[in-house]
């Protein structure tokens, strides 16, 4: 069965407003009334309910599934990985303060995961930070994150926001807040979704990297709707297809969106591509790579 990357449970609520109908007495003054709130929410329950169900499921096959890249040697490997692609660099513990607009229509891009200002995970970076610890040196400009959100502006932001990211950087609790943030919503739905399509170590890295790159939106350009395209045209690994066909379909479409946009495509080229090519599902080391013309290899 095919899984989309955003659920969407309209069924449910459609079904309570025809039942509400049918039952409604013959004689009824009012025979098209709205269901009542209650049976609004016990759709919403329903749906909820449902939801769980599925979720548990899943999480009864992942459990049974190898770590793949989330054992810590392979997910080290992971962000040494998208380090390459995102400063050049296989330290990426080295990353929590970097901060530029790399000219890509993301505005700022910064960080170990590359948080842009223009793609909202940055924005929610601080939000979720400022919950707890409200006298950071960057609370004072979620005005401005607000506002830029979903543009390249730096409207509001300079000349003070790389200095004052630079600095939050060097805090403990704001580095923690980069990791738990990355995990949450790139690294963990990434390895859990490649999972559940039947994918290995490269696959989940190859989700990882897309969901990172293009956000977790379900636009045609984002990461959801790149997947989306991709099972049109291949099938997964869990439905019968062939993994390396799968990716190959899902990379093709991944270089054309970046293509697109006049971004550098090497990071699918001469790295992910390169490693389906040699056969290598397991991302076993050791690696050779190339970024942007630069080689890397981990042995």
């Amino acid at each position: 069965m095919k899984r989309a990357g955003v659920a969407f449970f309209v069924a449910v609520p459609v079904a309570a407003t025809a039942l509400a109908y049918l039952l409604a007495p013959a004689d009824s003054a009012e025979p098209t009334a709205k269901p009542s709130v209650s049976a609004a929410q016990a759709a919403r329950e329903e749906a909820k309910h449902r939801a769980e169900v599925e979720r548990a499921e899943d999480d009864k096959v992942i459990a049974g599934l190898p770590a793949g890249l989330a054992a810590p040697e392979k997910k080290e490997l992971a962000q040494r990985i998208v380090a390459s692609a995102h400063q050049s660099t296989l330290n990426w513990r080295a990353l929590y303060g970097s901060i530029e607009d790399l000219g890509d229509g993301r505005g700022y891009t910064a960080g170990i995961a590359g948080f842009c200002t223009g793609n909202h995970d940055l924005l929610a970076l601080v939000e979720r930070y400022t919950e707890t610890h409200p006298d950071n040196g960057l609370a004072r400009y979620l005005p401005a994150l607000r506002e830029v959100d979903g543009t390249d502006s730096h409207e509001g932001l300079d000349p003070g926001f790389t200095a004052a990211w630079k600095a939050e950087a060097k805090l403990p609790a704001f580095r923690r807040a980069q990791d738990e943030h990355r995990d949450r919503f790139s690294f963990d739905p990434a390895v859990r979704l490649a999972k559940l399509d039947g994918l290995g170590t490269l696959g989940q890295f190859v989700y990882y990297d897309a969901l990172i790159f293009h956000g977790p939106d379900a636009g045609p350009e984002g990461f959801y709707g790149l997947r989306e395209r991709a099972l049109r045209v291949a099938d997964t690994p869990a439905e019968g297809g062939s993994e390396k066909a799968y990716l190959d379909a899902f990379l093709d479409i991944r270089r054309t969106a970046m293509a697109a946009e006049r971004t550098d495509t090497s990071r699918v080229d001469t790295a992910q591509r390169r490693f389906l090519n040699e056969g290598n599902l397991r991302l076993e080391t050791p690696l050779e790579w190339a970024v942007y013309g630069d080689t890397y290899k981990v042995p």
